[in-house]
């Protein structure tokens, strides 16, 4: 069930943003098969391996006789494979992608990495916040004379990397279904986080063409920032275009003092302005000040917690969390009219598919037995 359906993505399973590519497709509807290695919790409960969801899992141990040859067998119907080693691992193991486009040509082989399939870097390692800090996003997300911080793993592993694989993905098996020929696609998370700043780059002419500018809250903007509340609870605003700004100022009973109004073009009344808005927000709570700006166009949010997230009337009305076996977690996205996904159901355990999906590949009962015996399925087959 789901737009995707008929699509068949072989994922090798891993950490971080390979994962989340895959459970993206496989909530579309894609038959996601993760192949796993060998585990002690292998046949056993996980409810919070959310990356998991909606895929098959088999275990195999590629370092294991016969088990290459099995692994082969299974992109033979596959229409995309998703990796997330170093690069060389996969060619090592003998599962590169000139062996595996020699024997499936309409495969698109997927490759996520941190800084890419070449480059100085290749072989180093690294997480999110050394890509996008490369990247220059890092820098475009830190405000004037802050310690450089970002959400951890949204903008390099997920948003620079693991949605641009899945795009690139889509992308290489449209083409394959059009020519039959398939392709790398080298997903990069330093490539996609810097990719991502061609929005900001746009604007750069309205800002004065400084990158210093497009910096949040850029020479102390009062209105491009967070607050803090009498609570201890924190409220942002960003009432970037002129209208939005006189609703803001409205709003907060502002619209009569002259420095507020003309505060968007007055750079060197920011930090008073600034000062004062600090002092008017501590005087009500977070709740208060949803009641009053919330809904309307004055670009007023609360900074929430998932779990308070999940209990906003807006993230109930549009079902964005979802709790299945006691976790909290999001609902697929984005939505489609015709083919809606699939509800959300329990994480597979390690391994719970792999009979299942050797039936499928019609091996006989003895390479299955010599497969068991060699430990190249591991504990759970």
């Amino acid at each position: 069930m789901g737009v995707l359906k008929g699509v068949k993505i072989i994922e090798m399973a891993g950490l971080g943003p390979g994962p989340f590519c895959g459970m993206l497709l496989a909530d579309l509807g894609a038959d996601v098969i993760s192949v796993e290695r060998p585990a002690a919790d292998a046949g056993s409960p996980r409810p919070w391996a959310l990356c998991s969801r909606g895929k098959r899992s088999i275990i195999m141990d590629l370092k294991k006789p016969g088990a290459v040859e099995t692994f082969l067998q299974l992109i033979d119907g596959a229409d995309a494979l998703i990796e997330g080693m170093r690069p060389g691992v996969m060619e090592r193991l003998g599962l590169g992608p000139d062996v595996c486009l020699a024997r499936r040509p309409s495969l698109v082989y997927g490759r996520m990495t941190g800084w890419g399939q070449s480059g100085p870097l290749s072989q180093a390692a690294g997480h999110d916040a050394n890509y996008v800090a490369l990247s220059g996003a890092l820098w475009l997300a830190t405000q004037p004379g802050q310690r450089p911080e970002a959400p951890p793993t949204l903008l390099g592993d997920v948003a620079g990397g693991a949605l641009y694989l899945a795009l690139g993905i889509l992308a290489g098996i449209l083409r394959a279904r059009q020519d039959g020929r398939g392709q790398v696609v080298d997903a990069a998370m330093v490539d996609g986080s810097a990719h991502l700043l061609n929005l900001l780059i746009t604007f750069l002419p309205e800002l004065g063409g400084s990158f210093e500018n497009a910096k949040p809250a850029a020479h102390g903007k009062h209105w491009d920032r967070a607050y803090l509340c009498s609570d201890g609870e924190w409220i942002i605003v960003q009432p970037e275009e002129p209208q939005f700004y006189v609703e803001f100022i409205r709003r907060l009973g502002l619209d009569h003092d002259e420095r507020f109004v003309k505060g968007q073009t007055t750079p060197e009344n920011w930090q008073a302005l600034g000062d004062q808005l600090s002092t008017i927000f501590r005087t009500k709570s977070r709740a208060e000040w949803s009641e009053l700006l919330e809904g309307t166009d004055a670009c007023f949010a609360p900074v929430l917690s998932p779990p308070e997230a999940a209990a906003h009337p807006h993230i109930v009305a549009r079902q964005i969390y979802k709790i299945v076996d006691g976790v909290l977690q999001t609902a697929p996205a984005p939505r489609f009219s015709a083919t809606p996904s699939a509800e959300l159901s329990s994480i597979p355990a390690r391994g719970h598919h792999t009979q299942e999906v050797l039936s499928e590949l019609k091996l006989s009962s003895k390479r299955v037995d010599d497969l068991t015996k060699a430990g190249a399925l591991g504990p759970a087959a």
